[in-house]
């Protein structure tokens, strides 16, 4: 097995309260998930509370975007939140996926970060591709999508 994580971290200029209720609600999601775009017809539905622990999402659209769920469950106001990811393509996976909020310097330092192990057929394509490289970038796009969406909302 080949186990990786990848993390990013960006700083939003603005307070932790105002960052983190984007995160803990998948609803929110569409203002600034990097995956949001890449596919017009993909087919969303929401399940549990509006945020916070229990929460689900789910996905499925092209080949790009896949199909899977996420659920938070851990939810700390405002500090951090903990989701379950799973996928079901391209390829099954398990990933523990999570985010903090630290305040720093008259904003707050997002930290977005995913484990996995690459098994099966995904194991053959992280040998191709580097895992941190292909999904890192679309952390990074996430993270500056919110702190466009923070300074919408805010």
């Amino acid at each position: 097995m080949a186990p990786y994580t990848i993390t990013r971290s960006a700083f939003i200029p603005a307070p932790p309260e105002a960052v983190f209720p984007l995160v803990n609600s998948f609803r929110e999601w569409a203002k600034w998930s990097p995956w949001e775009g890449m596919d017009a017809s993909m087919e969303r539905s929401y399940s549990g509370p509006e945020a916070g622990v229990g929460a689900v999402y789910s996905w499925k659209g092209n080949r790009k975007v896949g199909a899977g769920s996420m659920q938070i469950l851990e939810s700390e106001a405002p500090n951090s939140v903990r989701i379950r990811l799973v996928f079901v393509r391209p390829f099954r996976a398990v990933n523990p996926t999570g985010f903090t909020f630290e305040p720093d310097h008259g904003g707050t330092r997002v930290t977005w970060a995913m484990k996995g192990e690459n098994k099966g057929l995904a194991r053959l394509f992280a040998k191709v591709v580097d895992m941190d490289r292909l999904v890192g970038r679309d952390f990074e796009k996430g993270l500056a999508s919110l702190a466009r969406a923070v300074g919408q909302d805010g």
